[in-house]
């Protein structure tokens, strides 16, 4: 194949079309740059509100559920023990809520490789008194340190400090909603009533804000030594033990485990966040199906504009192959001519993607629901580059195989004849 030449009469169709074939590049340096910009931003606003919630949520959490008792004792007397008993209105049983052996329990955590930090926890209903007003709300009883550096607590509290809340007896960070409802400042007293009916008095320290409203109007944080003070009882009291683990995927087997060696609950942030997982997948697929969409978009025009300089270049075509270019020349030179406009709209296409995500990096985003977020969120994964430049070189090939193969297939002494 005389690949100089060959190359030369390329670049002459190239540019007797120049027009055409800057239309058909920008129309790839647009679906390359808009696929970049579209997969950045959701992926990071998935990013985002994944963060929301794996934040803040335990990979695995051990609590003790109050159930029902699996048997009841009518299933021990002898006569009915073989056949099945249809009980109604079955009672829950008489457990605390607090965890037995809690500190054995986070001991052997602890010697686990596989886990990454631990965080207990205490979660009681309270009531917020208001005069003669009583509100609703729940108190989470803190290990704060622990809190922090496992799930971020620090960058929810959005007035305060969050270490008060340690340093400071009888304290109190309250929900942003909460705070508003009851009009209350930092260094305030609010007073509290806990289920067994003791009435407490905590300082205000700090407002925290997790950016779901109707929790943020009742949650609230103590410390775990406060919180056991207001439930009444002792230092080794907990509800929950938070579990962070190094692969987030074995969650739902080491629930399944600790589950079946400790005897309590266990779930895993899969079981827990399944619909939101849910809705991450749907957004992620929605954005590549409509970036591929724009690629094909991109072919097609592609594709017509072969086709057109074709029926233009019948004769030279013709000559080429009267000349001694075979139809493998021929499909060639109208091969490359497509993927040179592949490859330069979608190298232009790739440096205008990035430069489109800078500036969508940049704008602010400020809204009093999501505090820890300042601009749009954006994923620079070199990942959607890669794919980009894939699909800019694959669609256009194939935009450019059909018209080069019937170019290649052109009989010269027909189109002379014609002439």
């Amino acid at each position: 194949m005389k690949f100089k030449l060959i190359t030369s009469i390329s670049i002459s169709l190239l540019l007797a079309r120049w027009r055409q074939t800057l239309v058909a590049a920008i129309g790839v340096t647009f679906s390359i740059t808009m696929f970049i910009a579209l997969l950045s931003f959701m992926s990071g606003l998935n990013s985002m509100l994944d963060g929301l919630v794996i934040n803040r949520t335990p990979h695995v959490r051990l609590y003790n559920e109050i159930k029902a008792s699996t048997f009841q004792p009518i299933d021990h007397i002898a006569p009915y023990t073989i056949g099945h008993n249809f009980i109604r209105s079955v009672k829950p049983r008489s457990d605390r809520q607090g965890l037995y052996n809690g500190g054995a329990i986070i001991k052997a955590l602890k010697a686990d490789p596989r886990v990454y930090g631990i965080a207990p926890k205490i979660v009681t209903q309270v009531f917020y008194n208001i005069g003669s007003t009583d509100l609703a709300g729940i108190i989470n009883g803190i290990d704060v340190l622990a809190e922090t550096k496992l799930f971020l607590f620090k960058d929810y509290v959005v007035k305060g400090n969050y270490i008060d809340l340690l340093n400071t007896p009888n304290s109190i960070i309250l929900g942003k909603g909460a705070a508003e409802k009851m009009m209350v400042q930092i260094g305030d007293v609010v007073q509290i009533t806990s289920t067994k009916g003791e009435r407490n008095q905590l300082k205000v320290v700090g407002f925290f804000q997790s950016g779901l409203a109707e929790v943020d109007k009742v949650q609230s944080f103590c410390s775990l030594q406060t919180t056991q003070k207001i439930l009444g009882e002792s230092n080794s009291f907990m509800t929950d033990i938070q579990v962070k683990i190094l692969d987030i995927k074995m969650a739902p087997a080491m629930a399944k485990e600790y589950t079946k060696t400790f005897g309590i609950e266990a779930i895993d942030i899969q079981t827990a966040n399944s619909q939101f997982e849910t809705g991450t997948f749907i957004r992620t697929l929605i954005s590549y199906v409509v970036g591929i969409t724009l690629l094909i978009v991109a072919g097609f025009g592609i594709y017509n504009i072969l086709n057109m300089m074709i029926y233009e270049k019948m004769d030279s075509i013709a000559i080429l192959k009267a000349t001694g270019f075979s139809g493998k020349d021929v499909n060639f030179i109208f091969i490359s001519i497509a993927l040179s406009i592949g490859v330069f709209g979608g190298l232009l296409g790739l440096i205008l993607g990035f430069g489109l995500t800078a500036i969508i990096d940049q704008i602010p985003f400020n809204t009093s629901a999501l505090p820890t977020i300042k601009t749009y969120p954006v994923d620079y994964s070199p990942a959607y580059y890669i794919i980009a430049s894939i699909f800019s070189v694959v669609t256009t090939y194939f935009a450019g195989f059909l018209p080069a193969r019937k170019a290649s297939k052109i009989d010269p002494i027909i189109i002379i004849r014609g002439k």
